[in-house]
């Protein structure tokens, strides 16, 4: 038998002479299983949030994207073309040119970015999932099409009949400043035919149209190219793909994954997440005091147990272990209690979504998202354990001397 386990057992379990301990030993369960509740809770809707983002920005940008290493434009033979949509792992490549470019429509004018895709598009990108308002067409019996961003729609108060062209107007490439407009600019016009939703920051940025009329609108030679965006099998190992494509391009393209085409944002993420769990850590810290002051009013109370032990035949490790013992149950019993409310709380909202969000009718989700992961429990775990010992320790560490070296010596 493991005597300390059994006399801390026995010291949390087994009624006691005063009331007031086991209503602190309570308090200490309950505040340890509230500050794991919680720590569960925040981060499974912080990763919620984060699949939410995620998703926005992945339906827009592809697995792979290709772009140059210097300047705005690239050339690729159709001999690399072919070598790179026939590599394993590679299912489709779509051909990107992009500018900004003023855009006008009716006596309203803004900036966005012009992006020319071809047919492929659709294909490496989720863009035909994102429409809001219309539907994915960039051709219309032969006829250039638009699919506009909605922040742009907002900002231009854009007909969602469709009823008024779009006028694009960029600077020449091969035309000296001139005070004539009509000499120093490309001008394109053509009719929307939808809107796509996302992330804020790409719907008020892009208008997407087809590449041959962003070519001409652009001045671009006809394999001249802004970026090739890839979609890969996600059976692949990526990075392994990614470092072919790199090797068949050459240094002077960069190939980026997913992560790489949006660093500030997955960085901003996992700052702001490793932010929440310390913060969340510290709250569990303040909470744990409790168990100091539980383990400090019993080893009070307990202090003629402690030399009947010692007059029993156990020596001062024996003791200390019993109450260290006691402090680490009480910390796992809060800590499972509340894992396991925590995580009963995250199923009932990721299923039925109780708690809705304020305002969610305008959102792309209408309640608070929430996704648990094994990581996170884990980490929640050793940190309970991590705290809870170390509230455990400090009391035996500097109480227990006190009394021990007042008991009357074997």
């Amino acid at each position: 038998m493991n005597f300390p386990l059994y006399i801390a057992r026995r010291y949390v379990f087994a009624k006691k002479s005063r009331n007031a301990i086991n209503i602190i030993s309570l308090i200490s369960i309950v505040g340890i299983s509230v500050g794991t509740l919680t720590f569960i809770v925040v981060l499974s809707v912080f990763n919620g949030f984060d699949v939410v983002v995620k998703s926005l920005f992945n339906s827009f940008y592809a697995d792979i994207e290709v772009v140059p290493a210097e300047g705005k434009t690239f050339v690729v033979s159709p001999d690399t073309l072919q070598q790179l949509t026939s590599l394993k792992g590679v299912l489709d490549v779509s051909e990107i040119t992009e500018e900004n470019a003023l855009v006008v429509y009716g006596e309203r004018q803004t900036v966005a970015a012009v992006r020319g895709v071809d047919d492929y598009y659709d294909n490496v990108t989720g863009i035909d999932t994102m429409i809001w308002d219309g539907e994915y067409k960039l051709w219309d019996h032969g006829t250039p099409r638009a699919v506009v961003g909605r922040g742009i729609k907002y900002m231009l108060n854009m007909d969602p009949n469709f009823l008024e062209t779009i006028k694009l107007m960029v600077p020449k490439r091969t035309e000296r400043i001139s005070l004539d407009p009509n000499r120093s600019l490309n001008t394109r016009y053509l009719m929307p035919s939808g809107f796509f939703a996302g992330q804020p920051d790409i719907e008020i940025k892009y208008i997407i149209v087809p590449v041959e009329f962003a070519r001409k609108l652009f001045d671009y030679a006809p394999n001249e190219l802004s970026a090739l965006e890839i979609k890969t099998d996600p059976s692949i190992n990526s990075t392994r793909l990614q470092k072919n494509i790199q090797q068949l391009l050459g240094e002077s393209l960069k190939v980026k994954n997913r992560e790489q085409q949006n660093e500030l944002l997955y960085k901003t993420m996992r700052s702001e997440k490793w932010a929440i769990f310390f913060i969340l850590a510290f709250i569990l810290l303040v909470a744990s005091f409790n168990v100091v002051g539980t383990l400090t009013m019993l080893i009070i109370e307990k202090k003629d147990d402690i030399q009947t032990l010692r007059h029993l035949g156990a020596n001062m490790r024996t003791i200390k272990k019993s109450f260290l013992t006691e402090g680490l149950i009480i910390s796992f019993l809060g800590a499972f209690a509340g894992l396991a409310i925590g995580t009963v709380i995250c199923l009932l909202q990721q299923h039925f979504g109780i708690i809705k969000l304020k305002g969610g009718e305008s959102f792309v989700i209408d309640a608070y998202p929430v996704k648990i992961l094994l990581r996170d429990i884990i980490m929640v775990l050793i940190a309970v354990s991590a705290i809870g010992f170390a509230a455990s320790w400090y009391p035996i560490r500097f109480i227990t001397r006190k009394y021990l070296s007042t008991t009357t010596p074997l």
